[in-house]
């Protein structure tokens, strides 16, 4: 099951030394920065990188009906995995 916040927030308090209060304000500090970047790419040392990518107009179908349509372009946001993270999580 995966951690809830107030669990990574209790755990890297506990880590550092520092409140858990102290640890919410730095996530939504984080979380504010990388929104703002994330037309730059944002990356998060270790764990990855938010970048913007558009993506190209393409035809679809309808799952129900089977009918063909149109998907317009339109700008993705996406995290693309650091190499040092897929190692340790997958264990290489």
């Amino acid at each position: 099951m995966a951690m809830t916040k107030s669990q990574v927030q209790a755990a890297l308090a506990g880590k550092l030394g520092v409140s858990k209060k102290q640890v919410g304000l730095f996530f939504e500090e984080l979380a504010k920065l990388a929104y703002k970047e994330a037309k730059n790419a944002f990356v998060l040392p270790g764990l990855g990188k938010l970048v913007l990518v558009q993506r190209a107009a393409r035809i679809g179908r309808n799952p129900a009906t089977g009918e063909q349509i149109q998907i317009p372009a339109k700008k993705v946001v996406k995290f693309r995995v650091a190499k040092a993270a897929k190692d340790a999580i997958l264990k290489k």
